[in-house]
């Protein structure tokens, strides 16, 4: 009797429940599916508006702000509220007019071209945006092959649009209505008109007093710094390609990303959560409860290893530098120099302290002013320091030095007669001279493998590329040292190419000559023939000979932080790539050759730190630029300490003459560096951005 009871119970509880659904779904079709979203019947209703997430900040390594964030406006539409206006259609109208007149871009995804013929657009969109417009379709109870100009025809009819609109201003108002009817269809919080609006739209804009165009506080990018454009980047909408990436990890579809720079590469660092405000409102728009679920996020902050204070003085010397050879009246020499890259390592983990390129940009006017900055001369878009390749010259001689020590064609004493032109080969054809030979008809007489480095003697390595047993030997030294291999930096670069038999073969394949002979070996050891190197990778190889060998990943990450900068979230750790062993007989002629180009008065660059105090290991470099006219380009490399190694420096000029000009950009860094300057507002945890 008992059981039976239970029973009953359970059928009438079920029975009960049943008829629960079924008036709540009768309720939800008056409400909804039988009014298409109307709230005409309804005292309040729930609406859902994302709440967009603040972006982490982009630090330097002492704190600084580089990349911040502002605070902004944007216009929000609440289907539900402006559906029920007096008149949607005339609202619409005047906010398409105040935008084209003010010049504002407002988010609009209805897949037909703005003007006539109407032609579809779906193959510009993603697969969800394709998606969502064939849920609309649906609803209308259209099929999908419907022509883009009947499409808009019939809208027109729907939507009751006046008349006397012309074609191109009813599907600017179609396309609004367009985004408010997805709103009931698929689910997306409330339609995001404009972002960051201006002032004086905003002005007019809430002077329409138009129901359900809502004012929400947001957020936008700031860049507190002039410098480093090339490599922080900018953030932008989602292509189809990032939406597909990013979709799963749950971003929505207006998301803004990183699109180039650091702000790429460490996106889903910076990238916040976004929250949903859930707000009960009345049928006038006025509403009486809200709360967050889930509440917003903000990005974690990362602080780069860039040192802002270096980073000025690189980017600022280095322009006074190349503007200055153009201006200089006196000589010819680095007369048509143009642009150029300074990168600098700390040689003990690998953290890049300056990544410059030059001619630069304002990232603030970036958009503004892109069609100006492209066309500008020297391509300021350009980043040379990860993208251009370069002849390394006399700077690749250190480690030619060590191949030839090391394998035993030299010692540190062997002396080699300097005698102005390299002629073994002359009966071929062939010969090469010394630079000292060219531009004063002297020679450096007797000179061993320190001597050649401190007067940057191409004869010696004329000598040594020639008698090397085999080239393998230089270019796996090269190859050791980073030269011609990916540095492991977050950005992408150009790797480069080592001179050698292979590289020959594959940049010269169309052409009968493109074998490996002698000539090529004479010329790749000063750092000619085939050697090409971008600027970070040669600071990286600065850093190898500062270490001996040990070759670290180079990283622009210091640390991550969280958004309140009280956690520690992610730090960065040296990263050993490879160690190449050097001798010490080796390592003892190129540090003391290195040292005498700084510091005696035939040093090739003792003319920029001849009253320096610290002692710094250098190596200047004069390379032929390929065009066969014009200035050689210049190049500088160096470490300091010289005896105790914690930064290594590369500098390259395009046609700048000589490395001993790119050494004042080298020496520029140095003081700032061993001085300890910092400049910029610091951020502490006593001071933190809100």
């Amino acid at each position: 009797m008992e059981r039976m009871t239970r029973v009953r119970v359970n059928v009438l509880i079920s029975l009960f429940c049943l008829v629960l659904v079924i008036f709540g779904l009768r309720l939800f079709d008056i409400q909804f599916i039988q009014t298409g979203g109307s709230t005409d019947n309804a005292d309040t209703f729930i609406t859902e508006t994302r709440v967009k997430a603040a972006r982490g900040e982009i630090l330097d390594r002492n704190g600084n702000v580089l990349v911040g964030n502002r605070a902004s406006y944007d216009l929000v539409i609440n289907y539900f509220v402006f559906i029920d206006s007096d008149d949607p259609n005339q609202y619409l109208y005047q906010l398409v007019k105040l935008c084209q007149e003010r010049g504002v871009d407002y988010a609009e995804n209805f897949p037909v071209t703005k003007s006539r013929p109407f032609e579809y657009t779906l193959d510009q969109q993603s697969s969800t945006w394709q998606s969502y417009f064939q849920a609309y379709l649906h609803d209308l109870g259209y099929d999908s092959d419907i022509t883009a100009p009947l499409l808009i025809q019939k809208l027109r009819s729907i939507y009751g649009l006046p008349a006397e609109w012309t074609d191109e201003e009813a599907r600017a108002v179609i396309g609004l209505r367009y985004e408010l009817r997805l709103r009931v269809l698929v689910p997306i919080a409330n339609y995001l008109f404009v972002s960051d609006v201006d002032n004086g739209t905003l002005s007019e804009v809430l002077e329409m007093n138009i129901p359900g165009l809502n004012v929400e506080a947001a957020t936008v990018r700031e860049y507190h710094t002039d410098c480093a454009a090339h490599i922080l980047g900018f953030v932008g909408a989602m292509d189809a390609e990032e939406w597909a990436k990013y979709e799963p990890l749950g971003y929505p579809l207006d998301a803004e990303v990183g699109k180039a720079g650091l702000e790429q590469a460490f996106e889903e660092q910076l990238h916040g959560s976004d929250g949903i405000r859930w707000d009960e409102v009345t049928s006038d728009g006025t509403v009486i409860n809200s709360y967050f679920d889930p509440e917003p996020q903000a990005g974690n902050n990362v602080e780069i290893s860039i040192d802002l204070s270096l980073q000025t003085a690189a980017e600022e010397t280095l322009a006074s530098v190349l503007e200055g050879l153009r201006a200089d009246e006196t000589t010819t020499d680095g007369k048509d120099a143009e642009g150029g890259a300074v990168v600098a390592i700390d040689t003990r983990n690998g953290q890049v302290l300056v990544c410059g390129s030059y001619p630069t940009y304002d990232l603030d006017t970036y958009f503004e002013n892109y069609n100006q900055i492209s066309q500008a001369p020297f391509a300021p878009l350009y980043n040379r320091a990860l993208m251009a390749t370069y002849p390394p010259g006399s700077t690749f001689k250190p480690c030619v030095s060590i191949a030839a020590i090391d394998s035993g064609l030299i010692t540190i004493n062997t002396i080699i007669e300097d005698r102005g032109r390299y002629d073994r080969y002359i009966d071929s054809g062939f010969y090469a001279d010394c630079l000292q030979y060219s531009s004063y008809g002297t020679v450096h007489t007797d000179v061993n493998v320190v001597r050649a480095l401190e007067v940057s003697c191409n004869y010696f390595y004329y000598w040594v590329g020639d008698h090397i047993a085999q080239w393998s030997l230089i270019d796996d030294t090269a190859k050791g040292m980073g030269l011609g291999e990916s540095t492991g930096i977050e950005l992408a670069e150009d790797t480069g190419y080592r001179a050698n038999p292979e590289t020959k073969k594959l940049l010269h394949e169309n052409e009968e000559e493109n074998g490996w002979y002698q000539a090529d070996a004479i010329m790749a050891a000063i750092g000619q023939s085939e050697n090409k190197f971008t600027p970070m990778q040669m600071c990286v190889y600065a850093s190898v000979l500062a270490n001996r060998g040990q070759r670290y990943a180079a990283t622009f990450l210091s640390r991550v932080v969280s958004p309140d900068y009280k956690e520690l979230i992610e730090s960065s750790s040296p990263r050993l790539l490879s160690i190449f062993e050097i001798s010490d007989e080796a390592y003892q002629a190129y540090s003391q050759g290195m040292l005498r180009v700084t510091s005696t008065d035939d040093g090739t660059a003792i003319d920029s730190f001849e009253d320096f105090d610290i002692p710094v290991a250098g190596k200047t470099g004069t390379a032929e630029n390929g065009l066969g006219t014009g200035s050689d380009h210049a190049a500088f490399i160096c470490y300091a300490p010289a005896d105790n190694p914690t930064i290594a420096i590369a500098v390259y000029g395009e046609k700048a003459g000589h490395g001993k000009s790119m050494a004042e950009v080298a020496r520029a860094i140095l003081d700032v560096y061993f001085a300890g300057g910092v400049e910029g507002e610091v951020v502490t945890y006593e001071n933190q951005p809100t």
